[in-house]
Order: C-alpha cells, then sequence, then structure tokens
C-alpha cells in the first residue's frame, strides 16, 4: 500500500487519493488542548498516586471493544506501577458506558466523578461521550478516549480537559472512500448509524469518494436501537450499486447476513471501526454465513504486535477472563494510560488541570522533547530534567493544541473463508 501525509490538501494520483498506511491530520479550528512546554526540574522525589477510571463499553452496541480497550488500560497501569518511576496506579474504578440507547454511562460519569478521579478513559461511542463530557469537565476532570472520532471534539469547549488517541473521522473517511475507489467502484451506497458517528464519517467518506470520480447511488440511515432494517436494504439493492459501505455497530449481526442472503456479494461489501469483527469466533454470527472478501478499515497501529498482544492477553486471562479475540483500540487505551501518566510525572501533580497541561508535551506535540517508546524510558527522561517525546502502540501521537492526534495509523483489513479479518496494507 502507499503511504501519503495529509494536511489540508488531499494528495491524489490519477485522479484518486492514495490509501495511506499512515498519515498526518492537521485539525483547523481551536477548541482544547494547549499544554506548556516548562518541565519540572528534577529538584525532589516524586511520589504520585494516579486514579484513574474508565467509562468503556461493557454492555451495548460496542460492546466488542470493551475487552481490548479494558485490556490495554489494565496492562498500562500494571507497566506503570511497575516501573516504579514515581507513579502508581493502585486502582482503577472501572464502569460501563454502555451506549445511547441502554445509558449506563450516566451512572457511571457521576461514579467517577464522586471517587475522583483525575481522568476517565473513554468513552468508545463518541455519541455516548458527548452525553457525559460537560459533567466531566464541570467536575474538573479529564476525559480520555481511545476511540472517539468525531469531528465535533475538536472544537468542544472542554477547558483542555478532552483529549484522544484515535484519529479523528477525517482521516478513516479519506482511506475508506480511496479503498472503494481504488478497488475499481462506481456506483456506492451507504448505510449509517444517524448519529455523530455515523454522519461525520459517512460524509467524509461519500466526499472522498465522490471526489474521485464515483457516484453514491443510494443512502439510507437508522436510529441507534433500531431493529428492523428492511426497508434501508431494500432501497439500497434497488439501487444496484457495485459496493456497499456500511457504517453501523453491532447492527452488523442483522443487516450483513440479510445482505449475503439477498444474493448480495461480500466482497462488494466494506466495513469500518464500529463493526470490523472477528465473525469466525463470534458465537453471535449465524452459521454458514460467508463474509469472505469483505474488507474493512480500522484504527490499527503501524503495524501488529503480537508481543504485545500477547501481554495484552496473558494480563486480560490473568483477571479471569477468556482470550481476546479482537485488539481494536487496545493501543490507543495504552497509548492513553501511558500518556497521562507521563503527563502526571511531568507536573509532578496529580491535579486533572496540571496533567492536561503537559500532555502535549509528553507526546511531542511541543517539538522539543527526546523520543522514547516506553513509560519507563520517558519517565527517565523526565526525572532527569528532559522533555519525554513518547511514541507509543498507536503511533506518534504528536497531539495539537485541541488535544486531536496529528499522526495515526489506519489500517485496511480483508475477511478470509474462516471469516477472521488479516491486515492487507503492510
Amino acid at each position: 500500500m502507499s503511504v501519503f501525509t495529509r494536511s489540508r490538501t488531499t494528495t491524489v494520483l490519477g485522479g484518486i487519493a492514495l490509501i495511506g498506511a499512515s498519515a498526518l491530520v492537521l485539525a483547523g479550528c481551536s477548541g482544547g488542548g494547549g499544554g506548556s512546554s516548562e518541565t519540572t526540574p528534577p529538584t525532589e522525589e516524586r511520589d504520585l498516586t494516579l486514579k484513574i477510571g474508565t467509562i468503556l463499553p461493557q454492555t451495548g452496541t460496542l460492546a466488542f471493544l470493551g475487552p481490548p480497550e479494558e485490556a490495554g488500560v489494565g496492562l498500562a497501569a500494571a507497566d506503570i506501577n511497575d516501573a516504579a518511576k514515581g507513579v502508581t496506579i493502585p486502582d482503577i474504578v472501572w464502569g460501563d458506558s454502555g451506549d445511547t440507547d441502554n445509558k449506563a454511562y450516566a451512572t457511571t460519569i457521576q461514579k467517577l466523578i464522586s471517587e475522583k478521579v483525575s481522568a476517565a478513559i473513554g468513552a468508545a461511542s463518541s455519541g455516548v461521550t458527548k452525553l457525559f463530557l460537560d459533567d466531566a469537565v464541570a467536575a474538573g476532570i479529564i476525559t480520555f478516549s481511545p476511540a472517539n472520532t468525531s469531528l465535533d471534539f475538536t472544537t468542544w469547549d472542554d477547558n483542555n480537559l478532552y483529549w484522544r488517541t484515535a484519529p479523528a473521522d477525517t482521516l478513516q473517511g479519506e482511506v475508506l472512500g480511496n479503498l472503494v475507489a481504488e478497488d475499481g467502484h462506481e456506483n456506492v451506497a451507504v448505510l449509517y448509524q444517524n448519529d455523530s458517528y455515523g454522519t461525520g464519517l459517512n460524509k467524509v467518506f461519500q466526499d472522498t469518494f465522490t471526489s474521485s470520480g464515483g457516484e453514491i447511488v443510494a443512502e439510507q440511515s437508522y436510529n441507534t436501537g433500531d431493529t428492523n432494517f428492511d426497508a434501508q436494504i431494500s432501497a439500497i439493492l434497488a439501487s444496484n450499486p457495485d459496493a456497499i459501505a456500511l457504517i453501523t455497530f453491532d447492527e452488523i449481526y442483522t443487516i450483513g447476513p440479510a445482505l449475503i442472503a439477498a444474493g448480495y456479494p461480500a466482497e462488494d461489501l466494506y466495513l469500518v471501526d464500529g463493526n470490523l469483527k472477528n465473525f469466525g469466533s463470534d458465537e453471535k454470527w449465524p452459521a454458514g454465513v460467508s463474509m469472505e472478501g469483505a474488507k474493512g478499515t480500522t484504527p490499527a497501529g503501524p503495524a501488529p504486535d503480537t508481543d504485545f498482544q500477547g501481554r495484552l492477553n496473558e494480563w486480560w486471562t490473568g483477571e479471569g477472563n477468556p482470550e481476546l479475540t479482537d485488539f481494536s483500540y487496545a493501543n490507543e487505551a495504552y497509548d492513553a494510560v501511558v500518556l497521562l501518566a507521563l503527563a502526571s510525572l511531568a507536573a509532578n501533580s496529580t491535579d486533572p488541570a496540571d496533567i492536561a497541561g503537559k500532555l502535549q508535551e509528553v507526546s511531542g506535540g511541543s517539538g522539543d522533547g527526546e523520543k522514547c517508546d516506553t513509560f519507563a524510558d520517558c519517565a527517565d527522561i523526565i526525572l532527569g530534567g528532559g522533555v519525554a517525546d513518547y511514541d507509543g502502540f498507536s503511533g506518534p501521537i504528536t497531539f495539537d493544541e485541541n488535544g486531536d492526534p496529528t499522526e495515526a495509523t489506519i489500517g485496511v483489513f480483508q475477511y478470509g473463508a474462516d471469516n477472521l479479518y488479516t491486515r492487507i496494507d503492510l
């Protein structure tokens, strides 16, 4: 696959934007983030107890993302504690975000506020985060999402307390649109979830695909909580598309099999991070329904790190859980916790505002740090009076003044005969 760097101008070749294994995302407006490049001199020992909580999906339409994200959080905390560099995370306050339908987030965010956490890791769903973010900001705690991609957060009035390690939908929408175009499709239909995630990703996808000369022949949406999609599927199939983009969450369990049962070829289906799952190991997927040839995109890090995934599984199963079959956003969750701990160390404080003031710096966003790729190595730089620039499992990160990563990676995956996906953009 080709690699390209994206600023406000899309690179094109033969009228089609190149699909990138990595890309530079530059936010255009101010809305949060920002941090001092000043460093704390090594004049005193650090002895910081950092309290964090999670508001990640244990239930709801994104529940499949909960295990890898929670494993990322737990492993990061264990690594930080084992490093013994002046920051410890003795206990994690685990909590369920649910989704916009079951509203588990409403109870969890109040619990995290009452527990006086410095930061809440989550949510996975952009739509869910929007429903509690103002409460978290008012309480003065950091909200740090490993998976939010909505463009709206770039300009949110967050008092510098909202951060994310996942790239905005601008990047995934471009990669998906270019992928579908480069595969030779010209007449595409879209079925998308009618929320901030679905509408934002759909818009960028359509803009990218049509700019390459393609046509959107049908566009259908549904609302969170809907269970019947017969009308949308009929309308899409009636348009005779040569490809269908599905921007959904768990609704894929109904929509995917229905399209295949109607005779639509799986190899012309395109999925996204909200529904890219290993169906071959999923008991909820109907037996005999093949997704072979279907493709999908998701933030994925520069390359799969099997050693890291092994460590994630070791930590996760050690907590009494079954083995992970999906690693979506585990990298981003791990990096979020490491960045919080490094920012706490750099600020010599567990106060959320102080930590937030150092997050851009420790990510490399201030541009004057020393590269490092583990918490221990970065901590040594800080304790020695230097500025650390952490590059993690999700990529270089490099926060801008809005709390958005300016460097991130989108992976392209394809399903095999076993209904499991493998990465094809390496």
